[in-house]
Parts: structure tokens; C-alpha cells; sequence
């Protein structure tokens, strides 16, 4: 199936999603459009958070005019991929532009928190298609394990280079550097809490 049938088919099935109850997002994955039920949790949400507030003041002088964001889809009809990364560091402008997914090709690099339901997507089959759509940087969070790996230096579909760090690092991405001090981990703030399902299912 071509690029614009599965765009048109995603269309379909987020106009459709807005009638359901909870939180929906459409990707593009290998199979295919799909609907992926949201539910993250406020530590997700908040390590979201912190990466986009010390990137943004980075970005200021590394990249002027460029953002990290949280939510905005980004596609490569060339690999017929959509995907909707946790944050995105890309041209403010874009935002403007019309249509509803930025063009992979304005990605200087992704972000990715992973969720206990779903674990094998980030270090699975978006580890394959980042590289695919030419984004440079690939940073996975993984609030399970405490771990982060930063991927860079894409070469087809896939990265030749990974630094592995752990909670607690100061992390160089790119031309930025992350500070994971303060970054929680799931079910680990002292306070007898359970692992929270932070993750997406899909359908």
C-alpha cells in the first residue's frame, strides 16, 4: 500500500478515535496505520518535561529558532512511516505550517520515554525506522532500568553508534548535554508504590 492511502486510512481512524473514550494517537508502523491508546503517567510526563526545559534553553545557542516539543507526529513517506515521538527537537516554524505531521527530513532529534507495556517499540522497531528517516539522534529513557542509551550516526536503517548512561548522568546528546539527576523511576520513590502502566496499547 502506497504512502497516501495509509496517510488517508490514518485520517479515518483519528477521526474515528475522537468518538472513544480515553486518549488516542495514530502511527504509521510496518503493518501499516494503527490506534495506540495513551496513558501516561505523571512521572512519564514529567521526565518529558525536563528534557524539553534544559534542551529549549540549549537550543537557544546551539540551534537558534529550534525547540524541543512534546506531541507532534512526524512522517517519511518515502519509508511510509508515521510516528508520534514523546519530544522532538525541530524548527519552531514548522508548527505553522499546514498539515498535520512535521517532515522527518526537519528532525534534528527524537526522544523516546519508554513504557512498561510496550518496551520493545523504542528499542525495536523504532530504533530501525529513526535512522530510516535521517534523524540523527536517538535518545531512549528507559524509567524501568534507570538506563538511557543515546544512538547517533544513522546509516540506512540503523545507528552505529550507542553510549549507554544511567540515571543519575549528565548524558551528551548532540550538541546538548542532559542532566538525569532528578529523573524518577517507575515504582521507585520510596514510597511502596507499584509500577505504574505508563505505556500505549494498541489496537
Amino acid at each position: 500500500m502506497d504512502y497516501a492511502k495509509m496517510r488517508a486510512i490514518a485520517e479515518k481512524l483519528a477521526a474515528y478515535a475522537e468518538h472513544l473514550e480515553g486518549a488516542w494517537t495514530v502511527e504509521i508502523g510496518p503493518s501499516g496505520p494503527f490506534l495506540a491508546m495513551t496513558s501516561p503517567s505523571k512521572r512519564h510526563e514529567g521526565t518529558i518535561r525536563r528534557i524539553c526545559k534544559q534542551l529549549d534553553e540549549q537550543l537557544l545557542a546551539t540551534h537558534p529558532g529550534c525547540i524541543c516539543a512534546n506531541g507532534p507526529e512526524i512522517e517519511h513517506p518515502a519509508i511510509g512511516r508515521m510516528r508520534r515521538p514523546d519530544a522532538v527537537v525541530i524548527p519552531e516554524h514548522v508548527l505553522d505550517e499546514e498539515g498535520l505531521a512535521v517532515d522527518a527530513t526537519q528532525v534534528l532529534a527524537v526522544v523516546e520515554i519508554v513504557s512498561p507495556s510496550n518496551p520493545d517499540n523504542d528499542y525495536g522497531e523504532k530504533l530501525t525506522e529513526y535512522p530510516a528517516m535521517g534523524i540523527a539522534h536517538y535518545m531512549i529513557v528507559d524509567p524501568r532500568t534507570g538506563t538511557i542509551e543515546v544512538h547517533s550516526e544513522p546509516c540506512k536503517d540503523r545507528y552505529t553508534r550507542k553510549e549507554p548512561y544511567i540515571f543519575g548522568d549528565s548524558v551528551p546528546f548532540g550538541s546538548w548535554t542532559v542532566d538525569t539527576s532528578a529523573f524518577p523511576r517507575y515504582g521507585k520513590a520510596g514510597n511502596g508504590e507499584s509500577t505504574p502502566d505508563d505505556g500505549s496499547s494498541t489496537v
